[in-house]
């Protein structure tokens, strides 16, 4: 007889121990602390046959924006495809396929078929949360919590991640007292959730209270600084908080002591990197030589061409840090890319070689082209990807390429 998992669904090819360490792995992704990916790795060398087991590896592979994780989820899928399984598992390995194939639109219809017969397929809902944050689909974000939460209440286990998950997508909804009630809610149940700790720092961030969020911040650290690449994004809010209060030797120094030494962990810290030195160079402020450390370790991803959101944080870096030839290698990368399908085709065209065209032209002194270039896109461009905290960096840089073409066109006149 099939084991079960901690919310009544069954589970192929699992121990009891390997269902121990399963259970581990989904807490510690739920509140994005800890290391997942060793649990599952230690459940498999329990149950190599476990499928769910091998269907969050490769979940996992495909939970940033690095092209390298769509190969590693690849090979997770050919290995998974020979297991036994149920219906529910066989349709995660339809999803899996889906996204290694860039699709995202059609894996989030197959996660939300699991969903209605499945309610608790907390997996599933994490999931294809994460790519409605991907794919910057705010209404995703809250209605699709919204229609399973009837099922859940505080007796299940997980509950905790789904009330920060319709927290943030409430907050991306601009339903920011709902929001945080339930982000806070969340934390009664699990303080360490750092999920939800994430979702009051968007609520602070959205309302323009920089001293509360950094109070926030501050006061509950102990809970979420846990030095996971999410930690490190929590410190970015507290850096844009400083930055809100005018302190920029606070901001800078947050960069230095808790962006810097994370770099290599994953590729969203080079993408907060370049978010926050960028507010600078909008400033006008020098931030010395951490452009060009920067653009060097985003060099390696220049012609990825695998996330349009990820290319304009590469383009910053480029730009500011005199890379030209990197520059120029994405723009070439993002043309080639346009035409192929998936997600990210419509992304590019749309948002991502314009956007990262303009920042190109400001960086070069040609504001009334970055101003045109950014003015021209389109109503939705938030479906770029990202929150809307880190969408405004779009609408900074054409504020301020406005206010210097301006200037520049008035000096000229006179």
């Amino acid at each position: 007889m099939a084991l079960e998992d901690a919310r009544g669904l069954a589970l192929s090819g699992a121990t009891p121990r390997a269902l121990e360490l399963y259970e581990a792995a989904l807490a510690a992704q739920l509140s994005f602390r800890g290391d997942p990916a060793s649990l599952l790795a230690q459940a498999l060398e329990e149950a190599p046959a476990f499928a769910m087991a091998q269907a969050f590896a490769a979940y996992l592979a495909l939970g940033g924006r690095d092209p390298a994780g769509a190969a590693a989820a690849r090979r997770v899928l050919a290995r998974a495809r020979r297991l036994p399984m149920n219906a529910r598992e066989r349709a995660h390995l339809h999803a899996i396929d889906e996204l290694a194939q860039g699709r995202h639109e059609r894996a989030a219809a197959i996660h939300g078929a699991i969903l209605a017969a499945h309610p608790r397929d907390v997996l599933a809902l994490g999931v294809a949360h994460s790519c409605d944050y991907l794919r910057g689909d705010s209404d995703s974000l809250h209605q699709r919590v919204a229609r399973v939460l009837g099922a859940w209440d505080a007796g299940v286990p997980g509950y905790h991640a789904v009330l920060a998950m319709y927290a943030f997508g409430l907050e991306e909804a601009g339903r920011y007292a709902r929001a945080e009630a339930l982000a806070r809610r969340a934390l009664e149940l699990e303080p360490r959730d750092v999920r939800a700790h994430h979702a009051v720092a968007h609520v602070y961030e959205m309302r323009g209270e920089a001293a509360q969020g950094i109070r926030w911040a501050v006061e509950r650290r102990a809970y979420w600084d846990d030095g996971s690449a999410v930690a490190v994004h929590n410190w970015w809010h507290v850096a844009l908080f400083h930055l809100a209060l005018g302190r920029r030797a606070e901001a800078l120094a947050l960069y230095d002591a808790r962006i810097r030494p994370a770099f290599g962990r994953a590729l969203s810290v080079l993408i907060d990197a370049s978010a926050l030195l960028w507010r600078f160079e909008l400033a006008g402020d020098g931030v010395g030589g951490r452009w060009r450390e920067l653009a060097d370790l985003w060099a390696p991803h220049a012609e990825d061409a695998h996330c349009a959101f990820s290319d304009l944080h590469a383009m910053m870096a480029f730009t500011a840090g005199g890379r030209r030839a990197s520059a120029e290698a994405l723009l070439a990368a993002q043309r080639r890319r346009i035409g192929l399908g998936g997600t990210n085709d419509a992304m590019t065209r749309l948002v991502g070689l314009p956007s990262s065209r303009a920042l190109q032209a400001f960086g070069e002194g040609r504001y009334r082209d970055a101003a045109e270039l950014l003015g021209a896109l389109p109503p939705r461009a938030h479906r770029l990807g990202g929150s809307r905290a880190q969408q405004d960096v779009i609408a900074l840089t054409l504020g301020e390429a406005l206010r210097r073409s301006q200037i520049r066109a008035y000096a000229g006149a006179a």
